[in-house]
């Protein structure tokens, strides 16, 4: 016994490793050092089965409890130990175990005992919506048609033609699942297979009905109403119970997922709970104060504008955002940006009136021109702004 590595380090675990962790840790050993990976490799050979004893002690509570407490000796026949009365490395009584690994490794179909011919629930179906973004903003009700698979009327989803019915499968005695053995490394080992000749079901139908073709349900065209949620934003999905497909077995049906895509608004973006968008106004209300009409999602919101009020002011409308998906009543906010329009087309008037304008506050607008026009550096009055104090870092 001297000469045994401890069971921990061969599976590359901490002693207080979870059931799990050893399982996954022995998967992975049992994995690389299997004999049908590495023909030939007496070394591989080797660590397989000091890989595969380890893991029976540990994988089982009683055994290693004992082995915690007096290590290799608890298995020891020689040792006078606790477990002076020997212990017996057989795969057999592991079988099971084992097969599930293996399986899971090689792909060999060791199915569990819980599936098979018990109730299976059934697929899960998916398909996608798109709604406006008002809808999504403040929830809709939509209605779409999917083909679905619905019990057939002819047999009533037995599957079998009418005055028939389905027989026991002979080969797995209704079970639906088949036991077989292999010879490994170890001794047998025991693994459970869904019965291939009824896939489970514990019945063969021998006169199937003509209108499924045995299979108990045909496609349908049903409407599905779905209440889309206020809040939803784009890519999110809604599952709806039981309305996928049929299930097996007497299982219930699958859940229907639907996705749902956002159209783009013409003024709003959406970030979170929150909207954004740009407002137009006058040079006219942002130097003299006004008030206006911001839009909104809820319709058109008034709104006074401050005298002096300068391009890019950002303004925040509370609660005018979008409805959180866990509380309704509970919105974001928006965000409005105020963009100075500057008009492009001014009468001689206009322009008169703005040139007296620009006079009155110290401004060199005919000056610059003219300056420009002959040939000179324009200044466009940044001399007049420094002495007023413009310009200057605050």
């Amino acid at each position: 016994m001297a000469d045994k590595r401890d069971y921990y380090e061969v599976l590359g675990v901490q002693k207080g490793a979870t059931d799990a962790e050893i399982k996954k840790a022995y998967r992975q050993v049992a994995k690389k050092y299997h004999p049908d990976m590495n023909p030939g490799d007496k070394e591989a050979e080797a660590k397989f089965k000091e890989a595969s004893e380890a893991y029976e002690v540990l994988s089982d509570s009683e055994k290693r409890a004992k082995y915690d407490q007096f290590g290799h000796a608890a298995f020891d026949p020689n040792g006078g130990g606790y477990g002076a009365g020997g212990f017996d490395f057989n795969m057999g009584d592991m079988g099971d175990v084992f097969g599930d690994i293996f399986g899971d490794i090689f792909g060999a179909g060791r199915t569990s005992s819980k599936r098979g011919h018990g109730p299976m629930k059934g697929a899960n179906v998916k398909t996608s919506i798109r709604i406006k973004f008002e809808e999504a903003v403040f929830g809709v009700e939509k209605e779409i048609e999917l083909p679905l698979k619905d019990e057939c009327p002819t047999c009533n989803g037995s599957g079998a033609r009418p005055g028939s019915q389905p027989e026991t499968c002979t080969k797995c005695g209704g079970k639906g699942q088949v036991v077989f053995t292999q010879q490994s490394l170890f001794g047998m080992v025991r693994n459970v297979q869904t019965c291939p000749d009824c896939s489970g079901t514990g019945k063969v139908i021998k006169n199937k009905c003509t209108e499924c073709a045995g299979t108990g349900y045909v496609k349908k065209k049903k409407k599905i109403q779905i209440a889309v949620p206020a809040g939803i934003d784009n890519g999110q999905s809604i599952r709806i119970r039981d309305k996928g497909e049929p299930g097996t077995n007497g299982g219930g049906r699958g859940d229907l997922l639907v996705t749902v895509m956002v159209d783009r608004h013409p003024i709003f973006q959406r970030q979170e709970y929150d909207l954004y968008s740009t407002e137009p106004i006058s040079f006219t209300q942002a130097a003299l104060g006004a008030t206006i009409d911001i839009n909104t999602i809820d319709g058109p919101m008034a709104y006074t504008i401050k005298p002096g009020t300068q391009t890019d002011t950002k303004v925040r409308l509370k609660g005018k955002g979008v409805p959180t998906l866990r509380n309704k009543n509970v919105r974001g906010d928006h965000f409005v940006t105020l963009v100075v329009q500057v008009p492009d087309k001014l009468t001689e008037e206009q322009k008169s009136i703005l040139s007296e304008y620009d006079k009155t506050i110290g401004g060199n607008a005919g000056g610059a021109r003219k300056g420009f026009e002959e040939g000179e550096k324009p200044s466009f009055g940044l001399k007049d702004h420094k002495k007023k104090g413009f310009g200057k870092k605050k």
